[in-house]
């Protein structure tokens, strides 16, 4: 896809910085998904969880999507191409290799691997959106990134041998990572000629038929135990779930997206791990160790500097 071209093309000039603490707040939604999903997974699968979650989207989505059809007129291949890799690259098919990959592979190194996303999204972003990077940003990304390590492995060295990293689970590991990677990228493509709005309505619309494909192969049966109390327990976390870690979270990330390079959104998107953390810490007691903290300060140091770098504009991607 190196000759995707937007459909607008004239060049649209925005305000970076702002939208590059959007997409970070938007990730760092997703780190509440564990409060509701806890709850859920006591009656439902992860893909019925997914599915229904997509369900009360898709009836968000529907109305807004109605008000910006003039917007669907003009997407063409290219787009419906970005479209796929958006909704079901990222959404469906990355999420699976990576539930995959842990119960397949060696934990460590499958979170690992994991962590890789940014490289992909950074080389993505190099060639298919001719993104070009500060001088020192480099530097940048080694910080990030270890500090993500301290956050999920701390001083430990999370493999005994090289054969850790050698197998299926990790090749699905990477897989997913480079799926997650090529979807920020894509949606940052798409928002060169798309309201947000649509484009984040389209990701969940597109997404359920093959949400349903993949819950119907599964053959789960849907059961809920415990009454009407239980039931209405699981409808207001499946409600709550939906709106916040989903469709808020998606809204922000994308409002941002499309004022920020993608090769700095990916980064922003380090903003989950560290959301997840503060919620095992708050909610579920867990404990914070010191190299978590060092993780959680080195990250938040990178994201400012890579914030702060940012150019006053960036073009909207129109290329050929």
């Amino acid at each position: 896809m190196s000759n995707v071209s937007a459909s607008s093309s004239h060049a649209r000039m925005f305000p970076t910085r702002n939208g590059f603490w959007l997409v970070a707040l938007g990730a760092a939604l997703w780190g509440v998904d564990p409060l509701f999903r806890i709850i859920l997974l006591q009656s439902l699968t992860s893909s019925q969880i997914v599915l229904l979650e997509h369900v009360v989207l898709f009836l968000a989505a529907v109305p807004v999507l109605w008000k910006q059809r003039i917007e669907l007129k003009g997407i063409g291949f290219r787009q419906i191409g970005a479209l796929l890799i958006v909704s079901w690259g990222g959404s469906a098919v990355a999420t699976i290799l990576f539930t995959m990959a842990l119960s397949s592979g060696d934990l460590n190194a499958v979170l690992l691997l994991q962590k890789l996303q940014p490289i992909f999204a950074i080389g993505l972003a190099a060639v298919l959106l001719k993104e070009r990077l500060p001088q020192n940003f480099g530097p940048l990304i080694i910080l990030a990134l270890a500090g993500t390590y301290l956050l999920t492995f701390g001083w430990s060295i999370p493999f005994g041998e090289v054969n850790s990293f050698i197998g299926v689970g990790s090749l699905m590991a990477l897989g997913a990572a480079a799926l997650w990677g090529g979807s920020t990228v894509m949606g940052r493509y798409l928002l060169g000629s798309m309201k947000y709005e649509t484009v984040t309505s389209l990701r969940f619309i597109m997404a359920l038929p093959l949400l349903f494909i993949i819950t119907t192969m599964e053959g789960a049966p849907w059961q809920i135990h415990g009454g009407l109390g239980a039931s209405t327990a699981i409808a207001i976390n499946l409600l709550l779930q939906a709106l916040l870690p989903g469709l808020l979270s998606m809204l922000l990330y994308y409002k941002g997206l499309s004022t920020t390079k993608a090769s700095f959104a990916t980064l922003a998107e380090l903003s989950f791990p560290m959301s997840g953390i503060m919620i095992n810490w708050m909610v579920f007691k867990q404990h914070v160790t010191i190299p978590q903290i060092i993780g959680f300060s080195l990250i938040w140091t990178a994201l400012f500097f890579i914030s702060s770098q940012q150019s006053k504009t960036v073009k909207a991607p129109d290329l050929s």
